[in-house]
């Protein structure tokens, strides 16, 4: 699904519990911040929106392959969280698709 926001589309690839709020999202977004990272980890502790960023580089320690590592290690246990891919028009970026992703977060699908 995709989502346009005052800071661009995205591509809401997870929606835990429900924890996607555009306008809590377009509130907590701060453009110096995230407008370098790929994709965007959104979780809801204590009623609080916190914003993670990571990028495509698969290899690096922010790298889109470390976002179930945070969800387990750094969010409260079934906290309700939502990742999102920035959305191009032509999106020949092809590091992660929907099902892939469903298929390597299966573990933390659960939380």
């Amino acid at each position: 699904m995709v989502i346009e926001t005052e800071h661009g589309k995205f591509e809401l690839i997870k929606n835990y519990r429900e924890a996607f709020d555009l306008t809590a999202f377009n509130e907590k977004y701060v453009d110096v911040a995230f407008d370098r990272y790929q994709y965007l980890v959104g979780d809801i502790a204590s009623g609080l929106l916190r914003i993670k960023g990571f990028n495509s580089d698969s290899k690096s320690p922010r790298g889109f392959r470390a976002i179930p590592d945070y969800i387990n290690e750094s969010c409260n246990y079934n906290s309700a969280y939502y990742i999102l891919k920035r959305y191009k028009e032509n999106n020949d970026d092809k590091e992660i698709n929907v099902d892939e992703w469903n298929r390597r977060t299966s573990s933390i699908s659960t939380r």
